[in-house]
């Protein structure tokens, strides 16, 4: 039976998880293979695929694992989806629909970030995990992308454990707080509106989430980011 993501609920966007098991990406503080995923415990909640789908509805496609494992699994269980978008964190953008890359995955989070020399019309937007310490990262990959006119995303991480995590002159900047399941040690507002008031006057770059912070509300309901760009990807994939 189909288990509705609690953060997307409400937004238009229904999730889809075509594969089984983990992501061979092994992120450290993903979510969906930390234990903590909504779909827990995973070997009797995957495949995870809506069927009631209406025409209004966007369909995400992994929320958890990632599109590029599997392909031919993610293609097929996907098929029947008028309108559908896929999630990697590889550089492979070869998709029949929208798509959205991480650009710094895993080990890459501090150090570096994939680079689309010549960005295909289906990119939705770059996704960038994001941190109070990886700052001058952020300006580098938002630099980057927009001298191609591709939207930025800011994802804020979160810390399920800060011990070696959180550097010991940020700690001001993280709170233990519940985010939508669980609880993390995750940016405060004060921190996040320093973060995005580099970027005020950058029409590229948004954040995951209204607001972030123990103020904000990150519910994709609240948000728009995804729904906004998958229809301005699909304006794009088909100029004639």
């Amino acid at each position: 039976m189909y288990k509705e993501n609690p953060k997307t609920k409400g937004s238009g966007i229904l999730c889809a998880i075509p594969q089984t098991g983990t992501c061979p990406n092994k992120c450290e503080d993903c979510f969906f293979q930390s234990g903590r995923s909504y779909l827990e415990p995973l070997q009797n909640n995957l495949p995870n695929m809506p069927e009631d789908i209406l025409g209004y509805h966007v369909v995400r496609v992994n929320d958890g694992n990632d599109s590029n494992n599997d392909k031919d699994t993610v293609f097929c269980g996907t098929a029947g989806y008028l309108h559908k978008f896929y999630n990697t964190a590889i550089p492979n953008l070869d998709f029949d629909a929208p798509v959205v890359l991480t650009a710094n995955p895993g080990k890459m989070t501090d150090s570096d970030f994939h680079k689309i020399d010549c960005p295909p019309d289906n990119l939705m937007f770059v996704r960038f995990r994001a941190n109070t310490w990886n700052t001058e990262l952020q300006r580098q990959c938002i630099r980057y992308y927009c001298q191609k006119e591709i939207p930025i995303v800011l994802t804020f991480m979160a810390y399920f454990n800060a011990v070696n995590k959180i550097p010991k002159a940020y700690e001001d900047d993280y709170v233990f707080r519940k985010r939508t399941l669980n609880s993390y040690y995750a940016i405060t507002t004060k921190a996040w509106h320093a973060v995005m008031k580099m970027y005020e006057d950058n029409k590229w770059v948004y954040s995951c989430g209204k607001i972030e912070g123990e103020k904000g509300d990150t519910h994709c309901r609240f948000c728009g980011n995804c729904l906004r760009e998958y229809f301005a990807a699909l304006v794009k994939m088909n100029k004639e």
